[in-house]
């Protein structure tokens, strides 16, 4: 990855269609190549159109839905209805803006609250104003330290402004890779530890301080706060009728440009990657949707085009909206191994499947990987990776399992010829997946 990714708008978003300004979320950085302070970001936009009232601002909430706006974190749930959902419970409600971006692959959220923060702190704003919100926290991972000063200094600079009607609390959190996970926050933010819980009951019920909780991530809210300004048909004047608007994703691996792009909904994974420079060398494979994601051979995926349904049809989901290109030459299980490994070392040993399931299949891959495989071990594995899913206490193990699953087959030919031969000579090359370093001090502790 470059130490500061690339961004780039696609055509679609730059066409005549873009409404006014031609603005989409990138639109500030494509001009000056700088991220904005509040009086530019004002400048460019105007302060943000606060509906009236308290609550709820149900032009706002039909705005969205009409836009057809979903989750940009990775669920792709549909963004008004979970507005709508926390402005009809009883009592202020909460907004938890989610940029902790646990994907390793993933640096779109950190990228755009870098460049530009005041929108997504805009959308933090008009969401709590449509649910009725008396607070607003915005959980970002101590690891970013940095980042987590300027968003408290940026919240300040709006406070003095008077900008905002509702307190904004930004808060470091441990930086596990579930602790994303919208009940990590809240639980977290209830005074425990970053970890999952069960639910019932889901957030938007009884959430942060028993108050029901909107918990959406910030590229969610970035879009909601252009939607209040320019309307829904100008948000649906990119991407397709059926998957509307823009989207940010993270391209990396074996890509001439590799970082951080906006790409219309709809566009081509292999049109995607021309964003990012195209293949810099011969692929075998592209990883969709980062280390919860799903292998696709090269060949059959780059016609796919990134939307969920096209997505789901090949065996892919868009995931945090990362592409990883792998180069003909590396070894596919060599890298999966890698995140295996790293997620079972990530899990919140809650249940049995993350505690020893996950483990048996990352100790399987790394056997496969470099060490000596037979049948049994691929004949096991088939199995775990299928008893997994949907028996844990989140979906840690499925993500993983899915991994494992569309190696296995994105990577047949590799499994036939380190079962014959062992390991293969681009097994002991360097990762090509960012898979982080755990021993470092920020990575210790759940509180």
């Amino acid at each position: 990855m470059n130490e500061r990714p690339d961004a780039v708008l696609t055509e679609q978003a730059q066409d005549g269609r873009s409404g006014p300004h031609g603005t989409r979320l990138l639109h500030g950085w494509y001009s000056t190549g700088g991220r904005a302070d509040l009086a530019e970001h004002l400048g460019r936009y105007g302060p943000p159109p606060l509906p009236p009232g308290r609550r709820p601002a149900i032009g706002l909430v039909q705005a969205v839905e009409e836009a057809g706006l979903t989750g940009r974190g990775g669920a792709a749930f549909p963004t008004g209805r979970k507005l709508r959902s926390v402005a009809a419970r009883r009592g202020p409600a909460v907004v938890v803006a989610n940029g902790m971006e646990s994907e390793p692959a993933s640096r779109k959220d950190e990228v755009l609250l870098d460049l530009a923060p005041h929108l997504v702190l805009d959308g933090a704003a008009l969401a709590a104003s449509a649910v009725g919100a008396a607070a607003v926290h915005l959980c970002l991972p101590r690891t970013r330290a940095d980042q987590v000063h300027r968003l408290a200094a940026a919240v300040e600079e709006r406070s003095r402004a008077g900008l905002d009607r509702v307190p904004v609390l930004v808060h470091a959190l441990p930086h596990h890779y579930v602790s994303s996970e919208e009940t990590s926050l809240v639980h977290w933010l209830n005074g425990g530890e970053a970890r999952p819980t069960a639910t019932p009951p889901r957030p938007f019920e009884k959430g942060v301080d028993g108050r029901p909780t909107l918990v959406d991530n910030v590229e969610t809210l970035a879009h909601l706060a252009l939607i209040a300004r320019y309307g829904p048909q100008w948000f649906r004047g990119a991407g397709r009728p059926d998957a509307p608007g823009t989207t940010l994703v993270t391209l990396s691996g074996a890509v001439r440009a590799p970082g951080v792009y906006e790409i219309a909904l709809g566009t081509q994974l292999g049109s995607a990657l021309d964003t990012a420079g195209g293949a810099a060398e011969p692929l075998q494979a592209i990883l969709v949707g980062g280390f919860f994601g799903s292998w696709l051979p090269a060949a059959g995926a780059a016609a796919v085009p990134f939307t969920r349904p096209d997505l789901a049809a090949a065996g892919a989901g868009p995931g945090a909206g990362v592409l990883v290109a792998l180069a003909q030459d590396a070894c596919g299980l060599a890298e999966t191994a890698r995140v295996l490994d790293y997620l079972a070392g990530q899990s919140a040993r809650q249940c049995g499947p993350c505690t020893f399931g996950l483990p048996a299949v990352a100790e399987d891959f790394v056997q496969l990987a470099w060490g000596r495989a037979d049948a049994a071990l691929i004949e096991r594995l088939h199995r775990r990776t299928g008893q997994l899913p949907g028996r844990g206490a989140c979906r840690h193990p499925d993500g993983a399992a899915r991994l494992a699953a569309t190696a296995l087959h994105a990577f047949a030919e590799d499994v036939h010829r380190h079962l014959a031969g062992g390991p293969c000579a681009a097994a002991g090359r360097p990762a090509v997946l960012p898979v982080p370093d755990t021993r470092s001090p920020e990575s210790e502790g759940w509180r």
